[in-house]
């Protein structure tokens, strides 16, 4: 999942793609509102965690220009919002959720709260409230981050995890190479890169490890899928 951070604290920018990618998140930052529109604008977001106090503007006007259609996003004005902010005023609370926020945060935080809800809201309309993802033979644990196939455990670096998780949420869909680095990478990854065929590769042979058939197929000129096992 790819998320976009909009905070102009470089410690705390620092912290947050350090902790989000160790999670294994995709994480692009941006310092200011112009930035973030820019970004926005062109790549499709999972989610944004975005600051209110900023250098320029404020994330109470973006959140509610993304809401209202006012700010053209790649992702469309359904795009999650998490507002995390020093801002801890009931007023200010209540006015983030009713521009448009759907969770709200305030700092000091601890990460792993942090990080539980956006599992939680990114899992919303994937899996219907569910950290769990089963397909056929294979199950994933996005709150533990456990995998398995036929109850054998995957031992996964975090991109496979991240293109399994994915494919997972778009079974028997062909998803291409470009949007595999669309969501599962970040934008400080080389656009021309083999990483998303050498990750689908040692993926798929982790998949079958054991002998089973394959699961993940290469569709030839198109991407890969997931196949639904009956």
């Amino acid at each position: 999942m790819r998320l976009l951070v909009v905070e102009d604290e470089e410690g705390l920018v620092s912290a947050l793609r350090s902790g989000l990618g160790r999670a294994g998140y995709a994480v692009d930052t941006a310092a200011t509102a112009a930035e973030a529109t820019e970004k926005l604008a062109v790549t499709e977001y999972d989610l944004m965690i975005l600051d209110i106090t900023l250098p320029d503007s404020d994330g109470f006007t973006i959140c509610r220009a993304v809401r209202r259609g006012d700010l053209a996003t790649a992702s469309g004005p359904e795009l999650r919002i998490l507002m995390l902010t020093a801002r801890s005023g009931l007023s200010d609370r209540v006015r983030g959720l009713d521009e448009g926020a759907d969770d709200y945060i305030t700092k000091p935080f601890a990460l792993v709260e942090l990080l539980a809800r956006i599992r939680a809201l990114l899992r919303r309309d994937v899996t219907g409230g569910s950290a769990v993802l089963e397909v056929g033979g294979l199950y994933l644990d996005s709150a533990r981050h456990l995998a398995a196939r036929d109850g054998r455990e995957l031992s996964l670096t975090l991109k496979e995890f991240g293109v399994l998780r994915y494919m997972m949420s778009r079974p028997g869909h062909v998803v291409s190479a470009e949007e595999l680095l669309e969501h599962v990478w970040d934008e400080n990854t080389d656009p021309f890169t083999q990483s998303v065929r050498v990750t689908v590769g040692t993926l798929r042979r982790k998949l079958t490890a054991d002998g089973e058939g394959p699961v993940l197929e290469t569709v030839i000129g198109r991407g890969y899928r997931l196949r639904v096992e009956r």
